[in-house]
């Protein structure tokens, strides 16, 4: 997690602790930047904050491209569809693990960040939706 300095929170908080003016960017905080930044300058990338259909359960709130999942928040770290090879590179670097969805089976092309992991998000997320273009991997 990166610490932000909020400007609203600087000016009502002159005078006193600077502590106070330290806002803590959560997960979801910069899930929601990667949503924002990727759906805006990639015109096939469907979000269901961006206008396409809802649904519940695995991959509601999940960033797609062609119908696919390439990106989504789980458990407040982003989980990735990327090429096996990278993933395995990424997990022996220690960047995460294979994603489990919950049934005991790792997922072979899904990483899940470790939380507090500094990996920019946003090219993670641009490499995982050139994967995602390509279709089934």
């Amino acid at each position: 997690m990166r610490a932000n300095v909020c400007p609203r929170c600087i000016r009502r908080c002159l005078g006193t602790t600077w502590q106070a003016a330290l806002v803590v960017e959560t997960a979801a905080d910069r899930y929601a930047d990667l949503v924002e930044t990727l759906a805006r300058s990639e015109a096939d990338v469907v979000h269901p904050k961006a206008g396409s259909a809802t649904s519940r359960g695995f991959g509601a709130d999940a960033l797609k491209v062609e119908g696919r999942i390439f990106a989504m928040l789980t458990r407040e770290r982003l989980v990735v569809k990327l090429p096996r090879r990278r993933v395995d590179e990424l997990v022996a670097a220690g960047r995460g693990e294979r994603f489990d969805p919950g049934h005991g089976r790792l997922m072979k092309e899904w990483l899940h960040l470790y939380e507090g992991d500094a990996t920019d998000w946003e090219t993670l997320g641009r490499e995982a939706l050139a994967f995602g273009r390509r279709g089934k991997g």
